[in-house]
C-alpha cells in the first residue's frame, strides 16, 4: 500500500563498508519502485572501516536520495538511530537494519498496517504467526527468553521488540526520543515502552527475515549488557518514575544526539564532490563551511 507522506528511511551501519553501497542501491531502487517519496539517510555509527566513504559512492547514481551521517566514536545502533531522527523531514520514519536481512520490499505491508489499525508505530515482528524467518537456532533463542522476560517485566501488547524493521510516526519520535538514555541494544525496548506508556498505539507486522551473515554479531557480553540495561529501563519506569517527570517541551531530537557530534555527508552541486558540515553548521541559515573528501 502507497502512502503520500515524505518517508524517511534512516538505516544505521556499523563496519559494513563491504555491502553497504550494494546494499544502499538495492533500497533505493526498491523504495522507488514502489512509488514512494523518500529520502534515506545513513548513519555510520563510529565504523572502523570507512563505511562512510564506502556509502559515498552512491552519490555517483542517486545523489539527491542519500544523505550520510557520520561521527567517530562506536556508541550503538540507538545513537545511530536518534542522530539520523534528528536531521529526517519525512512526516513517517522508517528504521531498517544495513545488512538487508529484512528486505525493504516488505514495507507496503506495514504501512498498510499503520493506515488500517490506526497505529501510531508498526514494528515488524519474527514472532508474528504468518513471519517467516530463517536464522540462527542461538538467535531464535536469546529472542524468545528476552520476549518473556521483557513481556513479565513490561506488559508490552506485543511480541517481539528487536527486529530491525520499524515505522514511527514523527510525533511518537518527538515525543519519545528525547526521554531515551539506552543507546545501544535495549534501544528499542526503551523507546516501545516509554511509547505504550504515553498512549501511542503500537501494532505487529510479519516480516520475512533471511540470515544473510555467517557468524551473529551478538556475543554473550552483549547478552548481559542488554538484562542490565532493560533492569535500569524497568527501574526507572516503575521505581523511579523518571520518564513521567521528564520536561521535554525544550528539548529536541537535534540536542539529545549532538553530544555525539555528528557530520552530515552530502553531495554539492556546484563543487560537484561530496561534502561534510557539522550537523550544529547544517542547521544554521548561514553558508556551512564544506570539507571535501576524497573516495
Amino acid at each position: 500500500m502507497k502512502t503520500s507522506q515524505l518517508i524517511s528511511v534512516i538505516i544505521p551501519a556499523y563496519n559494513e563498508a563491504a555491502y553497504i553501497e550494494s546494499n544502499l542501491a538495492e533500497t533505493i531502487e526498491t523504495l522507488r519502485s514502489l512509488g514512494y517519496a523518500f529520502e534515506v539517510i545513513v548513519v555510520d555509527d563510529g565504523s572502523r572501516d570507512a563505511t562512510h566513504l564506502a556509502a559515498t559512492r552512491i552519490f555517483d547514481r542517486y545523489r539527491h536520495s542519500v544523505r550520510i551521517v557520520r561521527y567517530e566514536q562506536n556508541q550503538g545502533k540507538g545513537n545511530a538511530l536518534i542522530c539520523g531522527a534528528s536531521c529526517a523531514k519525512g512526516e513517517l520514519l522508517v528504521f531498517l537494519d544495513a545488512d538487508m536481512d529484512l528486505h525493504p520490499r516488505q514495507l507496503p505491508v506495514l504501512f498498510k498496517i499503520l493506515q488500517e489499525s490506526g497505529a501510531d508505530v508498526v514494528i515488524g515482528s519474527k514472532r508474528h504467526p504468518e513471519s517467516n524467518v530463517a536464522y540462527p537456532r542461538l538467535r531464535r533463542l536469546y529472542s524468545a527468553g528476552y520476549f518473556a522476560f521483557v513481556r513479565l517485566l513490561f506488559g508490552l501488547p506485543i511480541r517481539d521488540t528487536q527486529t530491525g524493521l520499524k515505522i514511527f510516526k514523527r510525533e511518537v519520535v518527538a515525543s519519545v526520543f528525547p526521554r531515551v538514555l539506552a543507546k545501544r541494544f535495549a534501544f528499542d525496548i526503551e523507546v516501545l515502552a516509554n511509547a505504550h506508556r504515553l498512549g501511542y498505539r503500537i501494532a505487529e507486522a510479519p516480516v520475512t527475515l533471511e540470515f544473510r551473515r555467517t557468524l551473529s554479531r551478538i556475543r554473550l557480553s552483549d547478552v548481559w549488557s542488554v538484562f542490565i540495561d532493560t533492569i535500569a529501563i524497568f527501574y526507572r519506569m516503575r521505581i523511579l518514575r523518571y520518564y513521567d517527570t521528564l520536561d521535554i517541551s525544550d528539548s529536541s531530537l537535534f540536542h539529545v544526539a549532538a553530544a555525539s557530534n555528528p557530520c552530515i555527508i552530502r553531495h554539492d552541486d556546484r563543487m560537484n564532490a561530496a561534502v561534510m558540515v557539522t550537523m550544529s553548521t547544517a542547521t544554521e541559515q548561514t553558508e556551512p563551511k564544506l570539507l571535501v573528501l576524497t573516495h
